[in-house]
């Protein structure tokens, strides 16, 4: 079960590293229009979490003789969405550190321009401000970036391994 495991977390892995890095780079290029940046993210994220399903199957069809229970295969799907998600952190940590250390400049500046050009009173505005500031500084915590990076992508692959778990349980024969 550990090799299943590992192999099906590290493809979805490497899958949506590779796709981050390339969402990051285009974002990084066009911090004012993220749409591709975002599209790209989710396919990469979307395409790699079929992996929790892959080994789910792959453990119930060769493992464990054609039956799974819901919670194997859920707990088989979050282990693989845990290395899936600890990939992603990881690899945002390279490319944040050694490629776009001013990536939160980037992004609140354009942030600030768009609520500038919004039409909020001049309170509110300055409100959004000092939020976006307070998280500038909040990114400079790895520890908080570490967190902030789980938070986006392993709430999706817990999504997927209940929606694979339910569709790929079987019991014996």
């Amino acid at each position: 079960m550990k090799k299943i495991i590992l192999k099906n977390g590290i493809i979805g892995g490497l899958i949506v590293a590779v796709f981050s890095g390339l969402s990051v780079y285009i974002h990084s290029k066009n911090p004012d229009d993220p749409t591709l940046s975002y599209i790209l993210g989710f396919t990469g994220m979307f395409i790699g979490f079929i992996f929790t399903f892959v080994g789910m199957k792959h453990y119930r069809d060769t493992i464990n003789n054609g039956s799974i229970t819901f919670g194997k295969a859920f707990t088989i799907g979050t282990l693989i969405a845990f290395i899936i998600a600890t990939i992603y952190v990881v690899v945002w940590l390279i490319e944040l550190n050694n490629f776009y250390p001013d990536y939160m400049d980037k992004i609140s500046a354009s942030e600030i321009k768009k609520l500038q050009s919004s039409g909020l009173n001049t309170n509110d505005l300055q409100i959004k401000i000092e939020e976006l500031n307070q998280m500038k500084e909040s990114y400079k915590n790895p520890l908080f970036v570490i967190g902030m990076t789980y938070f986006e992508i392993f709430p999706i692959g817990i999504i997927f391994s209940l929606i694979s778990a339910l569709i790929i349980k079987k019991g014996k024969k």
